[in-house]
């Protein structure tokens, strides 16, 4: 029967969509029809009962393959991926280019194309890159005597520039290190030509943006997230700045956003708790707890290998990393804004890291109790089990990053932390078990967006060289569909109104060439999608 306690419409539906339906609904997992009117799903069923709502004027589809709730990015960067992979700013990631020779092509021809106006790349990542040089100051600035050079790491944590685009963003020696972040300085307090996080990282790359090209690029960005069956994204760099065209560009976006501001710049925010609509809706501020373990930055209670991966990102023998801010300043981070009513979403790979910041969770929690918090933590690699089950006693949730796995699990295990600590890492099988709620995300544009690549690794967690990184830690099928849909909708808040198939949600829908739980887990990231719908209407691909 559908799901359905209201009679159809004299009008009938706008659309009807016939065929396989998972629902990531536990009351009706799975369905033979649904019907979409005024944007929202009015009937979830049977085909017999569904057909009931077929009128003169209803569109009905039937559809070979799978319908799904429209897949959501619980960590994502939109609004940065909307320039960092324009034309503006050269793609040198791992993905788009292999080897260090088509990298340093792509950097002399970018400098040669520019001149003044500066050239910009981003994806420097020499663990997947081999032979890449050292990016000092001195070599940047022989590619680039007169004129800017700014490569930002694959990581987002890490840009080297060189002295023509320090003088632009006004950097010099008397430069205090931002809150959370630095810049790298030699024996004698001179700029060397690095800037780690994001507050020292951002200032490096306002030449690149133009305030009249960025529509465009961010309905560039919006399409590629809907080619990949992405219909809700967070922000999880929310800079204020961009609200305005946000406002301006509200009723053109294909994807939801759910924004997290960034606390980096001061302890002060002119929005409100869950301000918004359910086209755009703040609903956290974010906070860097460590790095990136790629960078060497993250807060370990446990060394780094000497090896020749680490030698090659700079780690020190024996370092165990470093956090970008003491106990004390994100006990006032979080004691600032939680108290107001905000979610709280703490970026944190090593596990002190995640230690101090479950302490400052706890403490908030205790002084100001709140029912319904859902903190959460981001990527947590290192986070141990022991850790995840008082994270979830803590009512805190976590969103991993098991991307990872595809492209870096050899270099973790074999290059950085060994097979005890790296095989581990991304526990999701551990998370889901202490009954927390978890989501998968890429972190786009560190990876590209790839909710059933997500889907897969997290079942199968196969690293590259074909090897299976600790098999305990998968996850079912079903458990990673709900993480990519359901359960990470329910992290941004947005559970009832998307992330399943149910009657009154919004008609966000992802159409693929097979059921995910119908096919052998590591060939899910090869399912085409073919149709998004945002509210009903089809995004991609996009008529004429």
């Amino acid at each position: 029967m559908a799901s359905s306690d209201s009679a159809p419409p004299p009008r009938g539906a706008d659309l009807v969509l016939f065929g396989t339906v998972l629902t990531v609904d536990s009351a009706q997992p799975t369905a033979e029809a649904l019907a979409i009117a005024g944007g929202r799903i009015v009937a979830v069923g049977g085909r017999a009962d569904v057909e009931e709502w077929v009128g003169a004027g209803t569109e009905v589809r039937s559809v070979d393959g799978c319908i799904m709730p429209g897949f959501v990015e619980a960590h994502g960067h939109p609004l940065m991926e909307a320039v960092a992979v324009s034309d503006r700013i050269v793609d040198i990631r791992p993905v788009t280019l292999r080897t260090a020779d088509a990298v340093l092509e792509a950097i002399h021809a970018e400098v040669a194309s520019r001149g003044a106006a500066g050239a910009y790349l981003n994806g420097w990542d020499p663990l997947l890159q081999p032979g890449l040089p050292e990016p000092t100051l001195a070599w940047l600035d022989s590619i680039a005597p007169d004129t800017p050079l700014v490569i930002t790491h694959n990581s987002g944590h890490k840009a080297y520039f060189n002295s023509a685009a320090a003088k632009v963003a006004g950097l010099d020696r008397d430069t205090p290190d931002p809150k959370g972040a630095r810049y790298g300085r030699d024996a004698d307090g001179e700029l060397d030509g690095t800037a780690e996080e994001t507050a020292a990282v951002f200032p490096l790359l306002g030449e690149a943006i133009s305030i009249s090209d960025y529509p465009a690029m961010l309905r560039a960005e919006c399409a590629r997230l809907n080619r990949a069956g992405l219909t809700t994204c967070s922000e999880m760099a929310f800079d204020p700045m961009f609200r305005p065209l946000l406002d301006q560009m509200h009723d053109h976006l294909t994807v939801r956003l759910r924004t997290y501001e960034m606390s980096t710049a001061a302890l002060h925010t002119d929005a409100e708790p869950f301000e918004g609509d359910d086209i755009v809706r703040q609903v956290g501020m974010k906070i860097w707890v460590d790095g990136s373990p790629w960078i060497g930055n993250i807060d370990l209670t446990f060394p780094y290998l000497d090896t020749d991966a680490t030698r090659t990102i700079g780690v020190v023998p024996g370092s165990c990393g470093h956090a970008n801010y003491t106990r004390e300043q994100l006990a006032e981070i979080v004691g600032t804004f939680y108290p107001q009513g905000w979610q709280m979403a703490c970026h944190v790979q090593g596990d002190a890291g995640v230690d101090t910041i479950l302490d400052v969770y706890e403490e908030a929690l205790r002084a100001h109790p709140r029912d319904d918090h859902r903190l959460r933590l981001e990527h947590v690699g290192a986070i141990t089990p022991e850790q995840l089950q008082r994270a979830h006693d803590l009512g805190v949730t976590c969103s991993l990053f098991v991307d990872q796995i595809h492209y870096w699990g050899d270099i973790i295990v074999d290059g950085l932390f060994g097979p005890e600590r790296g095989e581990q890492w991304m526990p999701a099988g551990s998370a889901v078990a202490t009954g927390m709620r978890i989501s998968l995300h890429n972190d786009p544009p560190v990876t590209p967006e790839e909710p059933l690549r997500n889907i897969s690794v997290a079942v199968t967690r196969t690293a590259p060289s074909g090897r299976v990184l600790a098999p305990e830690q998968r996850l079912t099928v079903e458990q990673a569909i709900r993480a990519q849909t359901i359960d990470a909708a329910w992290q941004l808040f947005a559970d009832n109104v998307i992330g399943s198939i149910e009657v009154g949600k919004y008609a966000d829908l992802v159409l693929l060439s097979d059921d995910p739980r119908n096919v052998a887990p590591e060939t899910i990231a090869d399912l085409e999608v073919h149709a998004t719908f945002l509210a009903g209407r089809q995004v991609y691909p996009k008529a004429g």
